[in-house]
Formats: structure tokens, sequence, C-alpha cells
């Protein structure tokens, strides 16, 4: 005479995945004749926990709006000749470098799958339960160019501050002009030894500085990226060249 009532309260109190195992149990799904009364309650606080998980693991992945949202570490292909190290990849895997609030460097010609990899170690932060997002450098700059003139600049840069893991895809398609300039340094002042920043570019890294133009806020950017980031140098044909579903992994 209980069950509706109790149903009702678990919904009324948005406790989803226990109303969701709770019925089951009613409608005989579980066979409840061989648990003890610890046991049912602890099936239903497990449901609740997993969905509670799984939830906030969707928003974090909708927040970090990854170009390649099915990218994941555990389809990295090793067969391609691109010079990516295993044992290195098996390390960021871990995550122990955003514990660490170290930084990765990827560098190599177009095509050849730093994007994709970079989505794929941040989906697995996601997984792991860090923040992230993803951005085009380019897109980037035009954004906070637009939260200058609309005031939300400051509230757009402690937003990119918070997050755990930026992605800064497609840096050094273009030298940066004196705002740009400002604005990195703003993000990675906020980030450094603080958070993780991955960084894409087709520039190898020895010429970062002429990107960037003005030497000063070169070696100031540069000397809170560079120095604590794992580096993966990739060289290859570009994949995008090749059949197959794995060609961008």
């Amino acid at each position: 005479m209980f069950s509706h009532p109790t149903l009702e309260k678990l919904l009324a109190l948005r406790l989803f995945g226990m109303a969701r195992a709770f019925e089951e149990q009613l409608n005989g799904s579980v066979d409840m004749d061989v648990l003890t009364f610890e046991e049912r309650l602890g099936l239903l606080v497990d449901r609740e926990m997993t969905e509670r998980d799984d939830r906030r693991l969707k928003t974090r992945l909708r927040q970090a709006k990854l170009r390649h949202s099915g990218a994941a570490v555990e389809d990295l292909n090793y067969r391609r000749r691109r010079g990516l190290d295993r044992s290195l990849m098996t390390k960021l895997v871990t995550g122990q470098w955003i514990r660490e609030k170290r930084n990765i460097l990827m560098t190599g010609p177009t095509g050849i799958g730093k994007s994709w990899i970079a989505c794929a170690l941040g989906q697995k932060a996601c997984r792991d339960g860090w923040t992230c997002q993803y951005l085009r450098a380019p897109r980037l700059f035009k954004d906070l160019e637009i939260a200058r003139g609309d005031g939300s600049y400051r509230k757009h840069l402690l937003g990119l501050a918070r997050k755990d893991v930026l992605i800064l895809d497609d840096w050094g398609l273009v030298r940066l002009g004196a705002t740009e300039r400002q604005d990195l340094l703003e993000i990675m002042e906020d980030r450094y030894d603080v958070r993780s920043t991955i960084v894409t570019s087709q520039v190898p890294v020895k010429k970062w500085h002429e990107v960037i133009g003005d030497p000063t806020f070169a070696d100031a950017i540069l000397d809170r990226l560079i120095h604590n980031a794992y580096r993966i140098d990739m060289d290859g044909e570009s994949f995008r060249k090749s059949d197959g579903a794995d060609k961008d992994k």
C-alpha cells in the first residue's frame, strides 16, 4: 500500500535513480526474496549514484564542446607513422598531468590527428571528473573581442580560468596583434600552475616567438606555457588523404 506514495516521494526529491531501481524491485525485475533490507537499500543507493555520475559526465561533455565528440583515448591508433610516443600517451591517459597542473603542446602538419588526440584527452578528463573546454584559437580571440564590446570580458576570462583543462586548437595560424597578445597573456597568467592547457599547432614551438610578435610578451607567455609542458612533436602524411574510419585517430 505504500509503494506508489514512496515512488512519488522519491521522484519529488529528484532521486530519479533510486525511483527507477525501486520500481524495478516492485515489478520483480530483481529477486527480492534472497536480499536483506540493507542489500535492497544498497542497490537503490548504488543506482542513484551511478545515474548522478552519468548526468554529471554528460553535462561536462556538453560544456566541453569537443570538436571530435566521439574521440576516445582507447581508440588511439599507434599503427600510423607520425611519431606518437606510446609510453608518453599511456602516461597522459592516467590524468596525472592534470593533477600536476602541467600542459601539453602538440605540433605537426595539418591532418595528422592533433585535434582528435587533444579531444580524446579532453574526453578522458571529463570521464575522470575534470571540467574541460575546447576552443579554436581564432574563435577564442574573436569571442574575447566581442566580450570587450559588451562588457563581459572579465567574466569570459574567469570562465576560462575555471576550466581544469583548456584545449586551444589551431594556435599560430596568423601572427598575433597587440590585443590578442594581451588576451593570451591574461589567459596563461590565470592558468599558470593552477590549471592545465593543451595547445595544438602546425607551427613548431621554436617559432612561437615569431607568431606572438612582441619579444616581451612572447617571453612572458611562453614562460608560463612551455616550461612545465609535455611535448608531442608529430610528423607524417595527412590522414585526410587516407580512407577508413580510423583516419583521424
